[in-house]
This record gives C-alpha cells, structure tokens and sequence, in this order.
C-alpha cells in the first residue's frame, strides 16, 4: 500500500465549498461535480481537490438497489415521506443524507504509479481521524453489520457506525467521498432505509444479498461523542487537517472556465443513467 499521508500531501490542494447550498442544491448536481473534478483533476488540468456538500432529505441509491424486485414500491414509500432519491455513480448502497450529514470528496491524480484502492480508503479514514482526535482515539474501520452501505470501510465508535467511503475513477482521476453523521439520530436514519428495503423486497430471494439494515447499530457523532458540533464547525476541523498536512497551496476556488462546460456533459450523463435506471 501506497504512503498515506504521500496521497494527503498534495503541492496544492483546491477547496470547493458546497456545504452550505440549502435544500435547493440537488444530488444529481454533486456527481456531475465529483466526475468534472475527477477529470480535471485526471489529466493534470486542476491541482487535487477537497469538496464538500450537504444534501436535504435525500436517498443515494447504489447500482445494485436498481435491482430491486419491488423498487418502484420502495420509492413510493420515499416520496410518501417528502425524500428524493437518485442512483449514484460510486460504489456501495443505498445511504440517506440530510442537513446533519457532512460529505467530503478527496479527488486525487493518478501518477505513474496509480493508487491502489486501499490507499484511497486509508488517506481518507486518517484524514478523519485527524479530524476528531482531540475528541476520541475510538474510530474504527471495518464492516459494520446491520447498517446501510455496509463496506470494509464503515467508520464506528464503539461498534456503531456514523461514516461510510466510497471511490469512483473517472480518466486518471480518483474521487474518495465519505459521508458523516454529525448532528441528529443515526438510528432514525437507518430506520427509512430498513423500510426502503422492506417494501422494496418484501421477503422475495433475490441474487444479490442486501443489507438487513439494524438502526441500533448507526449513530451520529454528536450521539456517540456527548457533543454539539455544527456542520460548520467539521468544515473548520476538516480545513484544518488538510491545511496541516498539505506541502503547499491552500486555496478556495469553484468551477471555472471549460471545467463549466464540462460539468454540463457529466451532469446530463448522471441524468441520463438515472432516467435509465429509475422505473
């Protein structure tokens, strides 16, 4: 495995912001966004980039929830509860995000050498630790059974998950993301997408195994932690680590000039899939 903190020490890091867009500010619009920075970023055209965003009662499906035997119903029980819901282009399952739920994306070049998947995972699990060590020294990675997007990569404390990290390569480049329960109850979350899944099995076999979702075992870092952070104060605690750990540049920036254009084509493909995928 790669040198961790060699991914994490980038000569520039470009910071993009999004984490305060409101309700307004649609998923479908985040992964045009990661696949237009995967390529910028791919083929040397934009230094590496940290992202973040918050998305309002939201359901991000995974390709294999598209095979669901009775999805249509599944939805319908979202839409019955005033939650969106799209098919995302990375990894994993179905997670949920609402205004306490902080995502980051690291987007990385791939030198010479590529990056393995692993190393992706691990800068991005340091990165968190950083983040909180002043307040525990308990996050953990490894599967934790029972939650949503269950993944070798779920972070816990204390054997109950607040965070799971996906990737997705797009031309050189590798888009690291994780979510982050911050505020609010995990189990509350847990609980609509254990009855997502309920209607959209409702007891059939199907090929593919699908989490059986436990909310006793999802948390919040407020829940675990005894503290009130705000969304705005990780922001801060995640800008702090990076600035740490980057050998250079420190900028804040947003899309630009062709990276424009080129969001256009990434964002009418992630529709098209969707319009694809979705009954």
């Amino acid at each position: 495995m790669q040198d961790i903190l060699n991914l994490l020490e980038q000569d520039e890091w470009r910071i993009i912001d999004q984490s305060s867009l409101g309700p307004m500010f649609h998923p479908l619009q985040s992964f045009g966004i990661d696949d237009t920075l995967c390529e910028v970023v791919g083929t040397g055209k934009s230094p590496a980039v940290a992202r973040s965003w918050v998305h309002h009662n939201s359901v991000i499906l995974g390709i294999q929830d598209v095979r669901l035997p009775h999805l249509k119903e599944g939805l319908q029980y979202l839409e019955s509860e005033g939650i969106r819901y799209i098919v995302r282009t990375s990894g994993g399952l179905a997670v949920y995000l609402d205004e306490g739920v902080l995502n980051l994306t690291l987007v990385f070049p791939e030198k010479e050498k590529g990056i393995d998947i692993d190393s992706g995972y691990e800068a991005m699990y340091k990165l968190v630790q950083d983040m909180f060590a002043d307040l525990t020294d308990q996050i953990k990675a490894g599967e934790i059974v029972g939650s949503y997007c269950p993944g070798s990569y779920d972070l816990s404390i204390n054997g109950k998950k607040f965070a799971g990290i996906s990737q997705r390569r797009v031309k050189k480049g590798v888009a690291v993301q994780i979510y982050l329960c911050v505020t609010g109850s995990g189990s509350r979350r847990a609980e609509i997408i254990r009855k997502f899944y309920e209607q959209s099995i409702q007891q059939e076999k199907t090929k593919f195994t699908y989490p059986d979702v436990k909310p006793e075992v999802m948390a919040s870092l407020n829940e675990l932690l005894g503290t009130n952070l705000t969304i705005n104060e990780c922001m801060l605690r995640f800008l702090q680590v990076l600035q740490k750990v980057s050998k250079g540049k420190f900028y804040s920036s947003e899309l630009q000039g062709e990276e424009i254009q080129l969001y256009d084509h990434y964002y009418n493909r992630v529709i098209e899939r969707n319009e694809k995928w979705l009954p």
